[in-house]
């Protein structure tokens, strides 16, 4: 995975500034996703809950001010925002993930601002106030049935690639404020043997009934969490990180996301380790190595800051090197599933150089997901039926293989496409992603492609595979060999090819051998100076 965060509370990363102009709105996340797409990013985590409100049309909570300057109030010309966002996204091969703030209702204490169908006005006894911002009480059965709500609506009404909760399930604490539910803990928390636990057994709660409605709506639908990098110090805990933080996302946030791995209730694991490596209260390398011994076998992905290159008094962070070394000590896991960025505002800025080292080091070549269903419905093999040569280059047009059949076969129709092309002499191999010449929209509908990027005199070979919505990979398609000439391809007869290929590596190795005997025979000669 190649992911950002996209922030909207406070318009961090999207929109620069609240509009109600829907024109502006389109043409700025346009941009951005162009952007995004050169540096080689192929997941969006997209904030449309920030707090209590929505970037989408909803029937449960409000316009969201951080979109239109006005809670309340919907774009102008009228337009759903977030259909149209995941359209674009999947437009040009990027997943669209519905990042969402469960419990913060306000940003800010100004409730006059507040829509009439903000949580305020209607449940005003759902909220507590801690600090300058208000919150859903995650105490009250009847919050965490709404927040089930609210992403239940997200995944009916959207074809959007995952759920994603961050950090934020009770609020980081104030010093010396203690967070306002004790008559909720006096009326629920009995059986739980402190408030700790209580805290921690309402937000399982939470994210067991998110896992069991989005699974039910969409079972292909990805729900994942990204924590405070650290769980426990080992101080406070055998199964703790050798760490030294100040804030844990079991003790402070209640959080407890080993449970939640344990259980199956998440398809992945996003740890912030926003840490430099060799910090030591909390070192990069021994929070990689620890969330990669306590994941549950679920997949790991790393949330990176590049929000501190060149941004952080800590001196690590003034090197161009710190994040592509990070990179490469993921790389050296298998286990590591990938990176999401935060946040996209400082990947745009490209803080020396950061930018370039993704789009032109790491992220050269495509990516496909990292999720995978391998005991769900593989996709059906596509047919590659054309390949022919134009003057842009080599126009390639495929199509679903009648032949096969899909639904009720224990096949599902393509979500997308992947092209490949294997140069002379290399083999087919579908894991080396330099391979990868084109993946295609994210709609099923996209059947042609002109490959720009062929030499005359080459010869490629070239086949389709298809990927379904639980992201499985069928085989590849028929292959077609071509040598690319002026304005034309010849086709090669890829059973003749192989075989003269066989021949020549027999003629080879004939000639190696006779070289070597040739060579021993000699070496068995007596020296003329040994006499």
């Amino acid at each position: 995975m190649r992911g950002v965060w996209i922030a909207t509370v406070n318009n961090i990363d999207y929109p620069k500034r609240p509009t109600a102009n829907g024109v502006a709105q389109k043409e700025q996340w346009n941009k951005m996703v162009q952007r995004l797409k050169k540096m080689g990013i192929n997941t969006l985590f997209v904030q449309v809950r920030p707090a209590g409100d929505a970037f989408y049309e909803s029937d449960l909570v409000p316009w969201s001010r951080f979109l239109t300057g006005k809670q309340g109030t919907p774009p102008v010309p009228y337009y759903d925002p977030m259909e149209y966002m995941i359209d674009v996204a999947h437009k040009n091969g990027m997943e669209f993930h519905a990042w969402i703030n469960p419990y913060r209702a306000t940003f800010g204490l100004d409730t006059l601002a507040l829509a009439r169908n903000h949580v305020f006005n209607t449940h005003r006894d759902w909220l507590v106030q801690y600090g300058n911002k208000m919150y859903l009480n995650p105490g009250m059965p009847e919050v965490r049935r709404h927040i089930v709500q609210v992403v239940k609506e997200i995944t009916e009404k959207y074809n959007v690639d995952g759920i994603h909760v961050d950090d934020y399930f009770y609020p980081y604490k104030i010093k010396g404020v203690e967070f306002p539910d004790s008559a909720q803990y006096a009326q629920y928390g009995e059986p739980y043997g402190s408030l700790g636990d209580w805290r921690r057994h309402n937000n399982d709660e939470l994210v067991k009934n998110l896992a069991i409605t989005i699974k039910q709506q969409k079972p292909y639908m990805l729900f994942g969490v990204s924590p405070f990098g650290v769980w426990r110090n080992l101080e406070d805990d055998p199964f703790g990180s050798d760490t030294r933080a100040g804030v844990r996302s079991y003790d402070d946030l209640y959080a407890d996301i080993l449970n939640w791995l344990e259980k199956g209730w998440l398809d992945y694991v996003a740890p912030q380790l926003y840490f430099n490596i060799g910090y030591e209260p909390a070192d990069y390398q021994k929070l990689l190595n620890w969330w990669r011994t306590h994941n549950y076998d679920r997949t790991l992905i790393i949330g990176q800051a590049a929000y501190k290159v060149g941004n952080n008094p800590v001196e690590a962070w003034a090197s161009a090197n710190e994040i592509p070394n990070q990179i490469n000590m993921n790389r050296r896991f298998n286990d590591v599933a990938g990176s999401i960025f935060f946040s996209t505002k400082s990947l745009m800025n490209n803080p020396l150089g950061v930018t370039d080292s993704l789009s032109d080091v790491f992220y050269q070549y495509r990516a496909l997901s990292p999720f995978q269903f391998p005991d769900e419905m593989m996709p059906s093999t596509p047919k590659l039926t054309k390949v022919k040569g134009t003057p842009e280059g080599v126009k390639l047009k495929w199509r679903l293989n009648q032949q096969e059949p899909t639904q009720g076969a224990g096949l599902l129709p393509p979500d997308y496409y992947i092209v490949y092309r294997f140069s002379e002499g290399k083999p087919l191999d579908m894991e080396d992603p330099s391979n990868i010449i084109f993946i295609s929209d994210l709609d099923g509908e996209h059947q042609c492609l002109i490959d720009k990027t062929t030499e005359n005199g080459e010869i490629y070979t070239y086949a389709i595979s298809a990927v379904n919505k639980y992201r499985n990979e069928s085989p590849l398609s028929n292959k077609i060999m071509v040598r690319k000439e002026l304005g034309k391809v010849k086709k090669i007869n890829i059973s003749a090819a192989r075989k003269k290929v066989n021949k020549e590596r027999r003629k080879n190795k004939r000639r190696i051998k006779k070289k070597n005997r040739k060579e021993k025979k000699q070496g068995e000669l007596p020296s003329p100076t040994a006499f």
